[in-house]
């Protein structure tokens, strides 16, 4: 099978674990009335599958490191449709709570997985578009897969719309089990090399701006319907869940491009989380003007989604255990900070804040984690001027040594930390002193 057939198997897949993670927002109200809950309790449902993907996947992860990339990911999608059948059948706030953390932990055995497959299977001009197409496939479940299961579960419960996921889960599992080729160089990482990249200062930097953003935008989404009620009296969220997801597929779509065109996902990564945050901001005051809230939703799903293939095509910039590892901790990071958004979130309402001010501090937390990555790169640049000799520039090898981008020297954060300490030219050649803030960026993030 070619690679982007196979590719293909891993955005159905995909397909599944977004509907299961982002169809939940719309079923929080029929949950909680079911289990005798309140909405804001019923979300820490949401919580405990987004702490579970980020805690306990790498656990797991681990277990598995000497399975191969193709065996975790049928184990992935196995515990997934167990876990989403228990959720469809469970009569307890308990039992919901303990299905929901094992699909999440499903969920983050495939995911990671996936990812670094796609990249493997495709030659390295279009890693950006496998990246893309992945993620687009589980942006694709909130426009196809949560609207569809918001109207099964409209009609006929909450519990079909659990089954309808299930046998998603299902389809994809047989595909991959049957069709995936095997796949080379792409192993689940292991528990230390996982957390060991995180001692990594530019992988750190990159996984924690991850953290920042997920919390902004996963957070604020798992109370989008009592939000939208609020800020524009909106009785069903399924239409606005599907303009969501129009934007998170076209942003995870374009935003692959957008990286094997420019070749600067770090100056990506930071306008699509400014992005973010002005659109939230607007979210509040969007309510007085008919329709215009769809606005600030169709770019929130755009620039949220898209952010996600920077950031992990900078962490698989280079090959082998390094890269892999550092999309599993960033992975990881994506769901931690999913889950705390969620409980903030849930704290916050349940506490008396008023659901139309929620996205607030949601674009708050977004702002801040731009100014964080500005002044760490500001940080690194002021390492690298400190450790570099004045003659640093003059003792590498130049680009018309040995061309850019050879396998046997292409450095990323993942694999040679101290790259930035010892080699501070820009990707252009040009010294330290004289580069622009962009190309500072650059050079000092993975």
């Amino acid at each position: 099978m070619g690679g982007t057939r196979a590719v293909a198997l891993l955005a159905l897949g995909s397909f599944a674990m977004g509907t299961d993670a982002y169809a939940m927002a719309g079923l929080l109200p029929d949950i909680g009335a079911d289990l005798r809950v309140s909405v804001s309790l019923a979300g820490q449902s949401v919580t405990a599958f987004t702490l579970c993907y980020a805690l306990a996947a790498p656990l797991f992860s681990a277990v598995l490191a000497r399975w191969g990339t193709r065996t975790v990911l049928v184990t992935a999608l196995v515990v997934f449709v167990l876990a989403n059948a228990g959720t469809a059948l469970t009569g307890s706030y308990a039992g919901l709570l303990g299905t929901r953390a094992l699909a999440g932990a499903g969920a983050g055995l495939f995911t990671p997985a996936a990812a670094t497959a796609a990249v493997a299977l495709v030659p390295p001009e279009r890693r950006g578009r496998a990246l893309g197409l992945v993620l687009g496939g589980m942006s694709a479940g909130t426009v196809l897969g949560v609207p569809l299961g918001l109207l099964v579960a409209a009609g006929s419960g909450w519990r079909s719309a659990l089954w309808l996921i299930t046998g998603l889960g299902v389809v994809a599992l047989a595909g991959v089990a049957a069709a995936l080729p095997p796949v080379r160089g792409a192993a689940a990482p292991s528990l230390r090399a996982r957390f060991g990249a995180l001692a990594r200062p530019r992988v750190a930097v990159v996984v924690a701006v991850t953290f920042t953003q997920t919390v902004a935008s996963l957070g604020l989404y798992t109370y989008l319907e009592p939000v939208l009620h609020r800020v524009a009296d909106i009785g069903s969220a399924v239409p606005y869940l599907w303009v969501w997801g129009i934007g998170g597929v076209c942003g995870s779509l374009l935003a692959g491009t957008l990286v094997d065109r420019t070749g600067r996902p770090a100056l990506l990564a930071v306008a699509l989380l400014g992005t973010l945050g002005g659109a939230l901001a607007l979210l509040p005051w969007t309510g007085t003007v008919p329709g215009l809230v769809l606005l600030p939703l169709i770019l929130w799903g755009a620039v949220g989604w898209a952010f996600v293939v920077p950031q992990q095509h900078r962490l698989l910039a280079g090959e082998g255990e390094g890269g892999a590892a550092a999309v599993g901790l960033n992975s990881s990071a994506t769901y931690l900070g999913g889950a705390v958004g969620s409980a903030l979130g849930g704290l916050a309402l349940a506490h008396g804040l008023d659901a139309r001010w929620l996205p607030l501090p949601a674009a708050g937390v977004a702002l801040a984690g731009v100014l964080f990555h500005l002044t760490a790169v500001r940080a690194l640049a002021g390492r690298e001027a400190a450790a570099g000799p004045p003659g640093a520039a003059t003792d590498r090898r130049d680009a018309g040594a040995e061309p850019r981008g050879t396998g046997t020297d292409r450095r990323d954060a993942a694999t040679e930390p101290c790259d930035a300490a010892t080699d501070p030219r820009d990707k252009d050649g040009t010294g330290a002193a004289g580069a622009t803030a962009a190309e500072a960026l650059e050079r000092n993030t993975p």
